[in-house]
Order: structure tokens, then sequence, then C-alpha cells
């Protein structure tokens, strides 16, 4: 297998990833089940950690499966709970106005993006001249002075869950 191959794959595995994200991303906004639209949103963040494996980031992958698909999404869902959010179809759901957000949301995007070719032009990241570090590396360097809080914190998040779903439970 040639190196042009390899970049050929990648290229079609980001552009798949890609829009699945997009087509979840729109859920996300479009859905009327508060549910629906987390679960979207877990697919969003699940498709930034498989970017983050194309780019050989695994830590960044793991990081952001860990932090933001479970703990995020668990606090969003202790949100739904304990607001008692209807978790069916709701058809007041979205703003009367929504259509004024559309061309604000494509001057945003213009703007984003000529800054953003503005800024880097040309440039071109050097990827000889660093020194990659093993996941094993990173993650012995952040959690082995912090083990026994992240814990800690786990054993928080989990007694706020299960206090969560007694006060949401209908008896």
């Amino acid at each position: 297998m040639l190196a042009s191959d390899i970049v050929v794959a990648q290229n079609v595995a980001f552009g798949i990833i890609a829009a699945v994200m997009v087509l979840f991303a729109l859920r996300v906004v479009s859905s009327s089940n508060v549910v629906h639209a987390a679960l979207s949103l877990v697919m969003v963040m699940a498709g930034a950690a498989a970017l983050y494996i194309l780019l050989a980031a695994e830590f960044v992958a793991v990081t952001q499966v860990l932090v933001y698909i479970g703990a995020v999404m668990v606090l969003f869902l202790f949100g739904v709970m304990l607001t008692r959010a209807k978790l069916g179809r709701d058809a007041d759901l979205n703003n009367k106005n929504w259509a004024a957000g559309i061309p604000v949301a494509l001057l945003l995007l213009g703007v984003m993006v000529y800054v953003l070719i503005d800024g880097l032009g040309d440039d071109k990241l050097d990827v000889t001249s660093g020194t990659a570090a093993s996941t094993a590396a990173i993650s012995d360097l952040i959690f082995s002075p912090y083990i026994l809080p992240f814990w800690a914190l786990s054993f928080v998040l989990l007694a706020a869950v299960i206090g969560a779903i007694v006060l949401a439970r209908k008896d």
C-alpha cells in the first residue's frame, strides 16, 4: 500500500465522518424531543473523537469520549430529569423568529472562514520537528498525581445521578 493511498483513505474517512456529524448536528437543533437531541449530540461528539483518531491523537479522542460523551451528557440528562422536562414531542419548542438566525449564522460563517484563511494563509504544520508522546506517557503525567481526586469526583457524580433518579421518579 502506497502512502498516497493512505492519504486518500484518510480523506474519504474524514468526509464520511464529517457528513455524519453534520447530519446529527442538524438533528440536534431540529429535533422536537429533548432526549433525541441529546443522543444526536452524543453522535456529534463521537464523530469529533473519530476525527481525533484520524489525526493520530488517541489521548485527545479518549478524553473526548470520557469527558464530553461520558460526563457532559450524563449531566445534561441529569438536568433534564431534575427539571421534569417533557420527554415526548413538544410543538412549541421552536422560536417564532428562527428564520432571522439564518442570515446571522451565514454571516458568522463567512467571517470565520475569512479570518481563518487570512490568518493562516498557506502555512503548513511542520510535523517532523516535534517529538510524539505516547498516550500512556501523557496519561501517566496527568492521572498519576490526580488519581484520587478523579475517583472521588466519579463517586460524587454517581451519587448525583442516583439522587436525580430518585427525585425525578414519579411516586
